[in-house]
């Protein structure tokens, strides 16, 4: 199956696309965007990837599923386009930047700016129906950024993998942590921040173990 995703994860995927899972999940999917409004666009459903070549990955974040109203979601996890105002869960990511390190709330909360330099923005599932989280959970999208994880997990060292939430650490729980970094804390929503997101320093341990492995900090 011809997947329009970007070169060097098309070529470590490649076994993915012909699989019975896969082949499934894009009819699905292309039916929704034929039914439904479904986000992020179409052309964005592979954003992350595009923006974050497989040999230029430093840092895995994960999300879970893309936001679902009007405007938000582009393909990169927690990230909105220019000029959308700030999801609670963005707010305070940026409070703590601010206070990790000392950079100001930025006016915008697209983290392209990330994306270009080495962090995969990575949703467990990459599409979602308007109005309705979750509504593409368990459908194969989940089998396919495991496998995302694990290519990356099997032939990179010394990546930063920053999971939040319960479900995150599910997630990236074979991760090799003698050849990597993994940060673990509660989820940056509302609901948990102040159960352990909050003061977690994720972004300044972040760059301090990128600098010891002799790459460029992350300029969050």
């Amino acid at each position: 199956m011809d997947v329009k995703i970007e070169s060097s994860w098309k070529e470590k995927l490649r076994d993915e696309f012909d699989k019975d899972y896969f082949v499934e999940l894009t009819r699905f999917v292309r039916e929704e965007y034929r039914k439904e409004k479904v986000f992020p666009p179409g052309a964005d459903i592979f954003n992350a990837f595009e923006r974050c070549p497989f040999d230029k990955t430093k840092v895995v974040i994960l999300g879970q599923d893309p936001y679902h109203e009007p405007g938000q979601a582009h393909g990169l996890c927690f990230s909105v386009k220019e000029g959308v105002p700030f999801p609670p869960s963005l707010v305070n990511i940026f409070k703590e930047i601010a206070s990790d390190i000392g950079v100001p709330v930025p006016v915008s909360g697209d983290l392209t700016r990330w994306a270009d330099q080495g962090v995969l923005l990575l949703n467990a599932t990459l599409t979602v129906r308007a109005h309705k989280a979750g509504s593409h959970q368990n459908i194969g999208w989940e089998v396919f950024t495991d496998a995302v994880i694990h290519r990356l997990a099997e032939s990179r060292k010394h990546i930063v993998y920053l999971l939040w939430g319960a479900y995150a650490q599910k997630k990236g729980a074979f991760i090799d942590e003698k050849h990597n970094l993994v940060l673990k804390s509660a989820h940056p929503s509302p609901l948990s921040a102040f159960r352990g997101f909050m003061g977690n320093r994720h972004f300044s341990r972040t760059n301090d173990y990128l600098i010891a492995c002799g790459e460029k900090r992350i300029e969050w």
